[in-house]
């Protein structure tokens, strides 16, 4: 599951907050061993992506870096690159 959890830093245009929920809805799946929590859980889940997604936000606004902004096409491609690497038989 967290093979879906991309790296969010430094991109241009910065991640959106889509992007950031997706993030950290994986993370509490991931922890929680759920992928859907049950009713009685649903609250808690909720609270735990949603403050998640905030500090991770503030995460992303707080990093500093020198090197220069990642193109999103060029990352999407060196990942299905490694997955046609991976895959292949």
């Amino acid at each position: 599951m967290c093979r879906n959890i991309r790296p969010l830093n430094n991109f241009q245009p910065p991640a959106t907050s889509q992007e950031v929920h997706d993030a950290a809805l994986q993370f509490v799946r991931k922890v929680s061993g759920t992928t859907r929590p049950s009713t009685a859980n649903q609250e808690a889940f909720d609270r735990a992506v949603h403050e998640i997604a905030h500090v991770t936000q503030h995460l992303l606004d707080d990093l500093v870096t020198t090197a220069p902004p990642k193109n999103r096409e060029v990352e999407a491609e060196k990942r299905r690159s490694r997955a046609r690497a991976r895959y292949a038989s």
